[in-house]
């Protein structure tokens, strides 16, 4: 599904079990769905932000499966179920913002898990009204954690604009699996931006050659520390054997 805004930005939406192709700026919409039976407020959210003037190509990552089947066993023995689980997990990794709808009349089991999941991304903007049952919690982890805690769809959109707004010009940061479509969920699931997982890795693997860069250079110090050390031992030496033949 594609919209256009009045400035020709691109507003893309991508459900599973399509794997996005992310060419700027993403938001995944994470709460309320409980199996299709939750008020579709993913849909209004992309409406809404496909009539604002967004300067930059927006994918939203939607969750809400179109041909979900609500006999399927909620185990991982099941592909289909697992494989709904993992598109979501790989998404909001991948996701720059992620907006979350705690709907009033959802029950949010798995909403608070994802809010759990995802407190400490720095990615999270949570819109929880009043109502809601758990939302005592919700006030208190979002203030623990730093996350925008709004209290209406209104206020929500504001607030995923405004972060988007805020995030430097994109970079080609897509890996080389990007939008090949025709490998097996599985394969798709390891894709990685620059920014994401893979980012860590090399950072990691870069401080590890700088310690070990290190210490090579400590070692040969030493090394070049010793060969004074002897050479100027073996100088007091021979000026103490001179010394004595001289007082003979």
């Amino acid at each position: 599904v594609k919209s256009t805004t009045a400035v020709n930005a691109t507003v893309t939406v991508c459900k599973p079990p399509q794997q996005p192709v992310i060419p700027d700026r993403s938001v995944f919409l994470a709460g309320s769905i409980e199996m299709g039976k939750a008020e579709d407020w993913q849909a209004k959210l992309t409406s809404t932000l496909s009539n604002l003037d967004l300067p930059y190509h927006l994918t939203v990552l939607n969750p809400r499966r179109e041909s979900w089947d609500p006999s399927w066993i909620q185990d991982i023995s099941n592909p289909q179920f697992r494989g709904q689980i993992e598109w979501e997990l790989d998404c909001q990794d991948r996701a720059d913002v992620i907006a979350m709808y705690l709907h009033p009349d959802d029950e949010g089991s798995i909403s608070l898990l994802e809010l759990g999941l995802l407190a400490e991304s720095g990615k999270m903007v949570v819109c929880c009204p009043e109502g809601f049952s758990s939302r005592g919690n919700v006030q208190i982890v979002c203030k623990r954690y730093g996350i925008s805690l709004v209290g209406s769809m209104d206020e929500l959109v504001q607030e995923v604009v405004k972060r988007l707004g805020e995030l430097p010009a994109p970079q080609d940061t897509k890996t080389h699996m990007d939008g090949i479509s025709w490998l097996p969920t599985e394969t798709l699931g390891l894709q990685k931006t620059v920014t994401g997982r893979f980012s860590h890795r090399l950072s990691l693997l870069m401080s590890w050659f700088l310690l070990n860069n290190c210490w090579l250079a400590y070692a040969a110090l030493r090394s070049r520390l010793d060969v004074a050390t002897i050479a100027k031992d073996g100088t007091a030496d021979d000026n103490k054997t001179s010394l004595s033949l001289t007082l003979k």
